[in-house]
């Protein structure tokens, strides 16, 4: 018991450090990307995704968290984040939306590029892939986002509907996720975009 208590207080005093950054606008977006350009020798792609696609892309003015995702993870990226979360004052998680859903065919092809620093392409994660993760999560802030993505014509009903349909089968190796919740949230929002939150 002791030690369960000992990380629910790790966890705790993690969460009140995070809050205790500032919020994350694009100048800190531009600054963490540079930097990292500039330590990172090796020669890889970086996604931002989640708030930091929404603050770079100027929908929002600012995020809580920068989300990011390293393909390769090069020596030294670890170090890097652990650095300049702070010296940057920024909060930095490692997630993207393969994480919570299956991958889509042909994310990295479709991952809008946003700049080049050092040896390192930056790019948005898959606009749709985001859109589908968002739905699938449905916090009214998620929802805005992709009522967001559509008016901006970033992605499309008839599309998030076809790459749901390719995912579908795949959902079982993901077992937080309810398929057939999924499936009627994603209808819902192609069916009647102008609904949802933002629209």
């Amino acid at each position: 018991m002791g030690q369960v208590w000992i990380i629910l207080a790790a966890d705790r005093a993690r969460s009140n450090l995070a809050r205790m950054r500032g919020e994350t606008d694009r100048a800190k977006l531009d600054r963490l990307m540079r930097e990292l350009g500039g330590r990172l020798s090796g020669e890889g792609r970086i996604y931002l995704t989640g708030g930091g696609t929404a603050v770079w892309e100027g929908w929002r003015e600012m995020t809580i968290d920068a989300d990011l995702k390293a393909e390769p993870e090069l020596p030294g990226f670890y170090e890097a984040i652990a650095e300049l979360k702070e010296s940057i004052d920024i909060n930095i998680e490692l997630a993207s939306p393969d994480d919570f859903i299956p991958p889509l065919p042909g994310w990295r092809e479709r991952s809008p590029f946003v700049a080049r620093h050092g040896r390192i392409d930056f790019h948005h994660f898959d606009l749709f892939s985001q859109a589908l993760s968002k739905i699938e999560r449905g916090h009214a802030r998620d929802l805005a986002d992709v009522a967001e993505m559509l008016r901006r014509g970033l992605v499309d009903r008839g599309n998030l509907w076809r790459y749901f349909n390719v995912i579908e089968a795949n959902l079982v190796r993901y077992p937080a996720i309810e398929p057939r919740v999924f499936r009627d949230s994603v209808l819902a929002v192609v069916k009647d975009a102008d609904s949802l939150p933002g629209a």
